[in-house]
């Protein structure tokens, strides 16, 4: 044994077990779970904790994928190994993703969730959800495309909502400071010590994570608490069960024949599915997701790409919920769908799933705007979902950021971009162990 991994194993044991932070984001979780479960009021009024904690992250996201595509780009020695990586990203993310929307279709089917359902909407949900079926009806393949052009290059930053106008300005800055070469080593430095400095940043509100997850959990509990579940719980077990079966059969089939093992990839990433889970926003682990698939052997300039890439183009818990809760939609208002139209959902499905990321309520809206394009009527039944969307929402944020990590990997392999014995050790937990205290202290 080496004199540094006895330093390091010492080292380790000087910290007791309850400093770490993805322990803190657990305790967290089941502190807010019971506040929200014994005393709901409390757990509402908590809300803000949650919020603010949320807000802190989206304001540190834009800049951060600016700086990070950015220096990926740039570390690349000519735009061909760009485009390559690029390409095979999206061509995984559109097989994938596929797969994700067509196996909510079968279960949607085998299972029939809403056949029978009794349930109703209540005004104030139906109120609510009607704002998203107007935004549907505004939403067009040419308004997607203009809303990735900025008005102005502030502008990309000024929108938090958005994150595909932040990549799209990072790629066109990107590719340039690779064409001045030489000339515009100034300005590559100073992006890169700036993503250092914003990581820094996000290390700091990091510390927060366990406060915004207990104020997130509390009024998840407290809000709609077993008795919002009523006749949906069916729905939610099976969303649950259905997001299971794509990550440990189609991600942990994937996992084997890129050459590792899907369940000790999890236990590697564990800390940042906690706060996940805590939190039920994908963006609030993206940077230290980046940093630990850097750390696990994938080459800085793919990461750098492909995850936040993934973010808008690869939402594999998104597609899942949205064919499966169409469905159920369908099956609940007594529509039954032939195969005709249901191949045509899952094909408007397909394009319409890439805009649901950001912007808050989207998934309602690309769910609103696909049923619309199948079955008009069926649009205003987003709203039977529409109170149990919190309960999901952890189980989509999971499966995405699972899928991304997947995804960097896969992609890393195929670009020669993977170091396959330094894989290996991280995930058989050779190496000394890499978690959230060690982003917010790099």
């Amino acid at each position: 044994m080496t004199a540094h991994a006895v330093g390091t194993k010492a080292s380790r044991k000087k910290i007791p077990f309850y400093r770490h932070l993805y322990i803190q984001v657990l305790a967290a979780i089941i502190v807010g779970g019971l506040i929200g479960w014994l005393d709901p009021k409390l757990g509402i009024a908590l809300e803000p904790l949650g919020t603010l904690f949320i807000k802190l992250i989206k304001m540190m996201i834009a800049p951060i994928i600016f700086c990070t595509v950015v220096t990926g780009i740039a570390g690349v020695k000519d735009a061909k190994s760009v485009g390559s990586v690029g390409a095979k990203a999206i061509l995984y993310f559109e097989i994938v993703s596929t797969f994700a929307l067509f196996i909510g279709v079968v279960v949607a089917n085998f299972f029939q969730p809403g056949a029978g359902f009794q349930g109703k909407a209540s005004a104030a949900e139906m109120a609510t959800a009607q704002t998203y079926i107007d935004k549907a009806k505004n939403e067009t393949t040419l308004k997607f495309i203009s809303d990735i052009i900025p008005d102005t290059l502030v502008n990309a930053f000024t929108n938090k909502d958005l994150i595909l106008p932040v990549l799209f300005l990072a790629l066109l800055f990107g590719f340039a400071l690779m064409k001045v070469g030489v000339k515009g080593n100034a300005v590559r430095n100073l992006v890169d010590e700036m993503s250092h400095v914003l990581f820094g940043m996000l290390g700091f509100i990091m510390q927060l994570a366990p406060i915004g997850a207990l104020g997130a959990m509390a009024f998840t509990i407290g809000r709609y608490g077993p008795a919002a579940l009523g006749n949906l719980f069916g729905l939610i077990a099976l969303f649950y069960i259905t997001a299971a079966i794509f990550i440990f059969g189609v991600l942990g089939t994937i996992a084997y024949f890129a050459g590792f093992n899907i369940f000790k990839l999890l236990r590697y990433i564990k800390s940042e599915l906690l706060l996940v889970l805590g939190t039920s926003s994908s963006e609030s682990a993206l940077a230290p997701l980046m940093d630990k698939l850097e750390r696990l052997g994938c080459e800085k300039s793919v990461v750098r790409f492909v995850v936040p890439t993934g973010y808008s183009f690869n939402l594999d818990g998104t597609n899942i919920y949205i064919t499966l809760a169409a469905l159920f939609i369908a099956q609940a208002s007594g529509v039954n769908l032939t195969w005709g139209e249901q191949a045509i959902l899952l094909g408007i499905a397909m394009l319409t799933s890439k805009g649901a990321s950001g912007v808050t309520g989207s998934g309602f809206i690309v769910l609103a705007g696909t049923l619309a394009a199948v079955r008009p009527e069926l649009a205003v039944g987003v709203s039977m979902v529409f109170g149990i969307d919190k309960f999901m929402s952890e189980c989509r944020a999971i499966t995405n950021i699972i899928g991304n990590s997947v995804a960097a990997i896969v992609v890393a392999g195929w670009e020669g971009a993977l170091d396959r014995k330094k894989l290996k050790a991280a995930l058989d937990g050779k190496l000394a162990e890499q978690d959230l205290d060690s982003f917010i202290t790099m």
